[in-house]
């Protein structure tokens, strides 16, 4: 049985045997129901003592190390260890959370408390500032935040007596803080003459600004304001670790093992010595007490729970027990009763009950144990001690019955036979020793084939072989009871095994993920007749397979809790439960097994909530291997949107460039033109990676993205509006629910969510600093108030934002794979779904993190790649399109049913008031009734349905549709292939804007003298664009392969085409028939132009550096242009079509004589004197201002030049279109610079007549027509250039004032460490007044700095 997937049957946690007491304090409370909370490991314990009864809270990942009680003692709020720690409120009742708050602590929380109305809470955290910090909880808001001390703090505690005062305690200080508005003030207590500066343990406040403080020494401090001025000596004999107020006054517990009880002015009422009762040993030390009416609780540092009735206070009741300090890794179980054994580095063996839950007998041992195993007949208990030694007792008295020392290291493993013959005692001595139990454990054999220290180890069911594990990770076998190695194949293929708790071996493959270190699986234990296993690692989870578990990477169900490693882990002997143990948390987890789960069942069980993904390591799915991915979404998934460089480390990499910048700051600069550009249509929509981000705004016109701009579109003038506030490319867009404002997020290091009015077209507010590398989903709430977004870093951090105050509220990360989808529930903002590969998840806001549920699939089927959800019609009613073309319906978490929809992946759907509308794959648009029984009608998206009026040609029939938007009695489709178009809901079809597919674009050519252009990308296209107003793609013809470059022949008949395999071709331009086709080179033809004139002659350039001269007339190559280093970049024609400039990779410029294609060394003096047919190189002095100081990070890609060669236009690497004055000599010339387009922009032309400027991107796939406005029209929206801040000194320079005002550094004195050097001239050894000109020069050597 190779299956792969997940086992049916599951765990659930029914027991904590233990309590934190070490390196813990005040951690012990009663709640509102007479219950007790605490914790231990990484679970929050609520214990009744009248059920004995213990409920979990499961939503921490590490070591919780800090509780409060909430004052209405319903709420409890623990903090947690961590890289990010995160503190957690919850309710005691339900066990669920009620709020997150995280972000701001690192490595730990150490101390939390509530205030007196319960309202806020104050938290310190393990960092090196040991940070406090005051929290809205509800909220998840951080209120104020304040460095603590230098030292530890050990307590916290608001004054309950004034409002807005803190006081906290630790290493030698106490502090009383006070918060005004947002921030923490503290002033240090004063010891005075008093008592001696020492650290503070606990402390408590009381009326009239009296603090009560415990010391390390047993003394009590008592404080007035910040003096100390009493002290009460002795109180207890040593450190006093805890100490808790109540209505009748104060109890406190120390290192000495005693509670003492105060009344309210501090005055002793009793003492209780819990050395001296039954239950009390030597070294008991107090960590915590809780007084509540006539009941008190006690924790100690050894894990016991004690419960004291004050009127018989010397018989305490001891209600929890576990093991102490050091590492647990013993643990047995019975082989007929339900009893597990354990023994730890406390030296203690301890026999645990698993029906009654309790401790049934201790055994103290010389040494620390390290591993136990019970005979096959219950009778004798066997002990490995890290010694070397083993030890045997009676398990009915704990008796000793042999004690045997024959080894110098510690015993990791031993195991009885199954036929109580024989122990077998592996140790670090890499040897397993073989004993006699009748003989009275007399040493009958050795193995010793291995290398390494033995781990696990499993007898044969006849009890004649054994097979151990070493540390190696090698399996051996030896033959019983002699030990001699077996290493025949044959032998060993009929051996049944009695146990398997082996880590390696075929049936245990699939346990190790594909990339893991051998020894992180510490234990393993297989349920022969459940066929599962169970196993414990080193990072805290107990994991549930299918057992055999043959292949490598199987999927698993995955259980949290221990905090640190798990060392152990059993069946018990009827398979009831599984017992594991924790190594450093010591405490004992029992886990009740649940069978295969019945359908019924689960809709009893909701998911457990947690905080952790629970996707982590893939698995919790219950699906094998998921079937292939739709090949478009597999497509989408593989996309990345990280950049080499983003545009935010611009500032930077100028910064590094200072230097050049000096050196060129001296030279006059050209300046900037007069003449610039504005954006004035843009040809494209963003479709192939994108979903529902198309809508229509409130006055009726078409809002959507491409590239980095947001384009309103108004459908009736056929005009379009542009945001251009973003810089890289937009992933997503949503509209608000009054369709008057939009939300667009973009790829950026630190990626930006801009929320902007389509009516002004201006920003409302941006939000930053919570995504990584992009945005690729948002969502508003139905009140418009809030915004949920996605990101694409490697968590898909999900985001709830407050958007008009720029604010979050909630933050979480999502989930490993790709999230497609948010939506934020419409009846209740506080939830919401995202969707996306193998994902469906229900949040929850908690405060400032959201808990995630997983979609509850039962039987119904396995979890899908979700594409798309709406909500329905009411608060729990859900809907998600799947990959494979169903829509599923949920209620709650359940999914109820699954309707087929579309042939294909359900890309976009969109709530009706009654009803719903889908698009797909498949090209068709549904409209549904309002439960998905019915499908009312469907369009199928088809060239033959094209209404007259539309602007462009659809590529193909029943293209992928990505968005779906309805209003103004029309549906809204976008699609793949980048087309919007409008459905009229009697059938026509108009198509209103289209750009490029997928893939780069970089040929481009404008006509002669006609107001077209044509294109050709790698979406294997060539196409027509009319660039009048009527802006529509006149033609497209699909070709064989990509292309990347495009010429118009001199009388605009011919257009010549340079595909990405070598070859190119020669079309009518009218009807884009062939007219003649040649291939004679292998790689990309990266430039092809005809000569000036007649165009006789055709220059065909490739990536294999190589120019082609063809004659047009006699379709021959009448010479080759050699000598080039590199791919060629760009070619012109002088103007009598006999000279042939040339521009390559390695960044030469060289000039070749036509037709031959000789090679011609020209002067530079020269190049400038011969007149250019074009002008589209950007090498040569006429153009050296154009590379910017990060040239060497960036390529200018494309330019062209006006016909009045005044002007010359760039596109570069970064997105940016610039203008430069021409001819651009110097270096760095000032230039305009224009952002839309995103990534690269390859290629820029000027139209015949120069008013119109025409640019493509790359990977952005739109093509955008810039119309070119004189000097006179002035564009209110200067965008001048980013270079030409670099010296201001044709602006006069600055007032010497302000010059002066400008070089004062203010380095705060305290702050720089050591006494800053003297600069300068003392003033009376000072020159007289400079002269203008120095001034100009300190003026320049400051601004360009």
């Amino acid at each position: 049985m190779a299956d792969r997937s997940a086992p049916s049957c599951h765990l659930r946690l029914e027991w904590v045997y233990g309590y934190r007491g070490h390196q813990c304090r005040n951690n012990l409370y009663y709640t509102a129901a007479k219950e007790i909370v605490y914790f231990v490991a990484g679970v929050g314990v609520v214990y009744s003592p009248r059920e004995h009864r213990q409920k979990f809270y499961l939503g921490h990942q590490d070591d919780i190390i800090s509780l409060a009680l909430h004052p209405e003692r319903v709420l409890v709020a623990t903090g947690q260890v961590g890289k990010e720690p995160y503190i957690c409120v919850w309710d005691s009742y339900t066990v669920q959370t009620v709020s997150v708050l995280k972000d701001v602590h690192t490595h730990g929380i150490a101390c939390l408390a509530f205030d007196l109305d319960g309202q806020r809470l104050v938290s310190v955290g393990l960092d090196s500032k040991n940070t406090v910090c005051v929290w809205d909880w509800r909220k998840g808001k951080l209120l104020s935040m304040a460095p603590g001390h230098t030292d530890r703090i050990f307590d916290i505690s608001w004054d309950l007596y004034q409002p807005n005062k803190l006081v906290s305690c630790g290493v030698k200080h106490i502090k009383f803080w006070s918060l005004c508005g947002n921030s923490l003030t503290p002033k240090r207590g004063v010891f005075g003459k008093t008592g001696d500066l020492q650290t503070i343990l606990c402390l408590a406040c009381a009326r009239d600004e009296v603090t009560y403080s415990g010391a390390l020494n047993g003394d009590i401090y008592v404080w007035k304001g910040i003096n100390l001025v009493r002290t009460i000596q002795g109180a207890h004999a040593a450190g006093i670790f805890s100490m808790n107020a109540c209505e009748e006054g104060f109890a406190t517990g120390g290192r000495d093992g005693c509670v003492r009880l105060w009344d309210l002015n501090f005055k002793p009422i009793t003492v209780i010595d819990l050395r001296e009762t039954d239950q009390g040993y030597k070294g008991l030390s107090v960590r915590s007490v809780c007084w509540r009416g006539d009941h008190i609780l006690v924790g100690t540092q050894d894990s016991e729970i004690f419960e004291i009735v004050v009127h018989e206070r010397n018989k305490p009741f001891l209600i929890m027990q576990g093991h102490c300090e050091g590492e647990l890794w013993a643990l047995a179980v019975h082989p007929t009763k339900p009893l597990a054994m354990t023994g730890s580095d406390d030296r203690s063996v301890r026999i645990w009950s698993l029906i009654d839950h309790a401790l049934i007998a201790r055994c103290n041992m010389e040494e620390p144990i390290r591993c136990a195993a019970v005979s096959t007949d219950g009778i004798h208990l066997a002990l490995g001690m890290k010694d070397g030694s083993f030890t045997v007792l009676r398990v009915r008295d704990m008796t000793e019955v042999v004690h045997i020392k024959d080894r110098k290291e510690a015993i990791h493993e031993l195991k009885y036979s199954p036929d109580g013959n024989f122990l077998a005692v592996g140790s670090n001595d890499s040897s397993v020793d073989i004993y006699g139990v009748v003989q009275r454990y007399k040493k009958v054999g050795e193995c010793i084939g291995s290398l390494s220290f033995i781990t696990h180890m499993d007898w044969s069911s006849d009890s004649k072989y054994l097979q151990t594990n070493d540390g190696n990770g090698k399996r051996l076998f030896y033959r019983m009871p002699g030990g001699k190695e077996v290493t025949n194949k044959e032998e060993l293929k009929g051996i049944q095994w009695a146990s398997w708790t082996c880590v390696s071996g075929l049936e245990v493959n699939g346990i190790w993920p594909k990339y893991s270190d051998i020894n992180d699986i510490n234990s393993v234990d297989a349920n022969f007749i459940g066929q599962v296993m169970v196993t414990a690692d080193d990072y805290g989870i107990v994991k549930l397979f299918r057992y055999p578990c043959l292949r490598k990477g199987a999927k698993f169900k995955k259980y949290l809790g221990h905090s640190a490693h798990v060392t152990n882990v059993r069946w018990s002997h009827d398979h009831q439960w599984v017992v594991s143990i924790g190594g450093a948390d010591h405490s004992v987890f029992q886990w009740k097994f649940v069978p295969d789960r019945k359908l019924k069942d689960t809709l009893h069980i909701a998911p457990q909530e947690s905080l952790v993904d629970s996707n982590s390591d893939e698995s919790d799915s219950d699906q094998s291997d998921v079937p292939e991915l739709d090949s478009e979404i597999e497509q989408e998934t593989q996309i990345t949107y990280r950049r080499q460089v983003y545009k935010e480390d611009l500032p930077q990499l100028k910064e590094q460039c200072k230097e050049k910048r000096k050196s060129a700051a001296s030279k006059r600069r050209e300046r900037a033109p007069g003449n610039s550009i504005r954006l004035h249509f843009v040809h494209g929509y963003r479709g192939y990676d994108c979903r529902s981000n198309l809508f229509y705004t409130q006055t009726g016109e078409i809002v959507y993205h491409v590239a980095a701009v947001g384009v309103v579109y108004n459908r009736q003038q056929n005009t379009q509006r542009f945001y251009l506030g973003h810089d890289d490319d937009i992933l997503c867009l949503a509209i608000h629910p009054l369709k008057d404002y939009v939300a667009t997020g973009q790829v950026g290091r630190d990626s930006s969510i801009h929320i902007w009015d389509t009516e002004t077209i201006k920003p409302l507010s941006v939000l930053k600093g919570y995504h990584q590398y992009g945005v690729c989903a948002v969502d508003f709430s139905a009140d418009g108030k809030r915004l949920a977004s996605v990101g694409i870093d490697d968590n898909h951090t999900i985001v709830l934002w407050d958007w008009k105050k720029g604010e979050k509220l909630s933050a979480v990360r999502g989930s490993k794979d790709k999230i497609f989808v948010v939506k934020i529930n419409p009846y209740m903002p506080d939830k919401l779904i995202t969707v996306g590969i193998k994902h469906m998840k229900f949040w929850r806001r908690a405060g400032g993190g959201l808990i995630g549920r997983k979609g509850c699939i039962g039987a119904l089927g396995r979890t899908d790649t979700m594409m798309c959800a709406v909500y329905g019609w009411t608060e729990e009613m859900a809907f998600s399109g799947t990959s494979t073309g169903d829509v599923c319906i949920w209620r709650d978490v359940f999914l109820i049913k699954t309707v087929k929809a579309h042939d294909g992946p359900v890309f976009s759907m969109h709530a009706l008031e009654k009803g719903f509308v889908t698009g797909g794959k498949d090209g068709v648009v549904a409209l549904w009734d309002d439960t998905f029984e019915r499908c009312l009608k469907t369009y199928a998206i088809k060239r033959a349905a094209l209404a007259p009026g539309s602007k462009g040609l659809l590529l193909e029939d029943n293209p992928s549709i990505r968005a779906i938007s309805l209003g103004h009695g029309h549906i809204l489709v976008g699609t793949k292939n980048g087309e919007i178009l409008e459905v009229d809901k009697s059938g026509p079809i108009t198509l209103l804007v289209q750009g490029h597919m997928e893939g780069e674009v970089w040929g481009l050519a404008t006509h002669p003298h006609l107001p077209i252009c044509a294109t050709v990308s790698d979406d294997k296209t060539l196409r027509i664009w009319d660039l009048s107003p009527s802006h529509c793609m006149l033609a497209v013809r699909k070709l064989k392969k990509g292309g990347r470059c495009c010429c118009f022949s001199p009388d605009g008949k011919a257009l010549a085409v340079g595909l990405n395999d070598g070859s190119f071709l020669i079309v009518n331009a009218d009807t884009l028939e062939d007219l003649v086709s040649f291939q004679h080179r292998k790689d990309v033809i990266s430039e092809i132009r005809f000569s000036p004139g007649a165009g006789k002659y055709l220059a065909v350039a490739s990536c294999d550096n190589f120019v082609d001269i063809y004659n047009v007339m006699s379709s021959k190559r009448v010479g080759i242009c050699k000598g080039a280093s590199s791919y060629i970049t760009h070619m012109d024609w002088d103007i009598r079509g006999k000279l042939l400039q040339v521009n390559t990779g390695a960044k030469e410029q060289l000039f070749f004589e036509a037709p031959r294609g000789k090679k011609q060394t020209i002067p530079s003096l020269e190049v400038e004197k011969i007149g250019w047919a074009s002008w589209t190189s950007v090498l040569g002095s006429c153009c050296e201002g154009i590379w910017p100081i990060i040239g060497e990070v960036t390529d200018v890609t494309a330019s062209c030049l006006t016909s009045d060669s005044k002007v010359l236009a760039t596109g570069d690497d970064f997105g940016f279109v610039k203008l430069f004055r021409y001819p651009a000599k110097g270096k760095f010339g000032k230039f305009k610079r224009y952002v839309a387009h995103s990534t690269h922009v390859t290629n820029v032309r000027w139209t015949y007549d120069d008013s119109l400027l025409v640019t493509v991107g790359g990977a952005d796939t739109s093509l955008m027509l810039w119309t070119y406005e004189l000097e006179g029209h002035r564009d209110s929206r200067q965008c001048d250039s980013e270079e030409s801040d670099l010296d201001s000194e044709e602006d006069g320079g600055y007032d010497s004032d302000v010059t002066r005002e400008n070089e004062i550094n203010y380095t705060i004195k305290a702050l720089s460490t050591n006494i800053r050097p003297m600069f300068g001239i003392k003033p009376h050894l000072q020159q007289k007044e400079p002269t203008l000109d120095e001034r100009q020069g300190v003026v320049r050597f400051q601004t360009s700095c």
